[in-house]
């Protein structure tokens, strides 16, 4: 398996995008904080706040916090939104470590959303 090639970055993981995802970071010698491991069954709100406070990237498939952050202007320190139609756990950790590898450190501060055929970096 091919290792993520960026610098070490901080995320944080929502429960729905999988422990697949926590550990492709994790191997890729990130610091990742799984929701599932440190605050399971939290609302969005309390993750989203969580993410800002630690200055973390938030890893979800939550479409919820794109409405969070454009709709009510919520703070952010960057959101990378895992749009799959093949959920599957190998395919999770595959397309990460492609964003990893394409985008990088610009994950940071920006609303990503991520698909099988496409990544839109948006400021």
């Amino acid at each position: 398996m091919p290792r993520c090639t960026s610098s070490s970055m901080k995320f944080v993981v929502d429960e729905c995008a999988g422990a697949s995802v926590v550990d492709c970071l994790r191997d890729a010698g990130h610091d990742v904080v799984a929701v599932a491991e440190v605050m399971p069954q939290a609302d969005d709100e309390q993750i989203l706040e969580y993410a800002v406070l630690e200055a973390r990237i938030l890893v979800t498939n939550d479409k919820d916090f794109g409405e969070m952050i454009y709709r009510s202007g919520r703070v952010h320190r960057g959101v990378l939104l895992l749009r799959l139609q093949d959920e599957r756990a190998e395919n999770k950790a595959r397309i990460t470590r492609l964003v990893l590898a394409r985008v990088g450190e610009r994950l940071q501060n920006r609303y990503t959303v991520a698909t099988e055929s496409a990544i839109r970096v948006r400021g």
